[in-house]
């Protein structure tokens, strides 16, 4: 395993920055990851280089093209791409495509994680039917412009959710299990009592709504390698 390398891709005529982190061996699988609002941070990136400790080629998506210096700066940032659902899904496919453009992605099984907005960022693929063999939403924001038609959803879908997370209520939850059902989606919801937004990140910005929770985030990420054994075997 090497250290996260940089990828320049593009959306159209934006240019953005993936970081790559490659296994030691032949990779079992591809995994796109979805950051934060504030694009790749030291938690994520952690998480990168963990999948790719597990054998996994694991590519850091880009939001912006730039790196926000301050969560103020990433709201206006994710306000140029966020609030349409078109434009939105189509930054987020340029992600994938610069994951399966590696080499050693060459007929891999594709994956997609997210944490927060990036946890909202694969739900997004999923519901318009990426081939994901699984997706997987940590803390995510569950609410959607573009509901999930019947039948579309390719990907298992795993979603850990902190129960005491203000940024999704209760009824955005219900709401979700609602369009998965509806949508006939293969999905499990994993909901971990007393916690709160932001549980995988051991380095959260000062502010009551986020928190780390070490139990949730080991939990959290047994369940994801669970997934990914029972998918892919071993």
């Amino acid at each position: 395993m090497s250290a996260l390398e940089e990828m320049a891709y593009t959306d159209g005529d934006v240019g953005l920055t993936g970081l790559l982190a490659r296994p030691a061996g032949k990779p079992r699988a591809a995994v796109a990851v979805y950051p934060t609002i504030m694009n790749p941070t030291p938690a994520v990136r952690d998480k990168a280089l963990a999948l790719a400790e597990a054998g996994y080629l694991a590519l850091i998506a880009d939001y912006y093209g730039k790196q926000p210096a301050n969560m103020e700066q990433a709201q206006e940032y994710a306000a140029e791409v966020r609030p349409d659902p078109l434009l939105y899904r189509h930054r987020l496919r340029a992600g994938v495509r610069a994951l399966v453009s590696q080499p050693e992605a060459e007929n891999l099984p594709v994956a997609a994680i997210g944490f927060c907005m990036g946890g909202q960022a694969v739900l997004e693929l999923a519901r318009e039917g990426a081939p994901f063999f699984a997706a997987v939403s940590f803390h995510g924001i569950l609410n959607t412009d573009l509901p999930a038609e019947p039948g579309v959803i390719k990907a298992r879908l795993l979603v850990c959710h902190g129960d005491a997370d203000a940024l999704v209520p209760r009824s955005q939850v219900i709401a979700f299990w609602e369009e998965m059902d509806a949508a006939g989606a293969d999905w499990h919801f994993h909901s971990y009592s007393g916690v709160k937004h932001g549980f995988t990140n051991p380095y959260p910005a000062s502010g009551n709504a986020v928190q780390y929770d070490p139990s949730a985030d080991r939990q959290s990420w047994a369940a994801m390698h669970s997934l990914f054994d029972e998918v892919l075997g071993g």
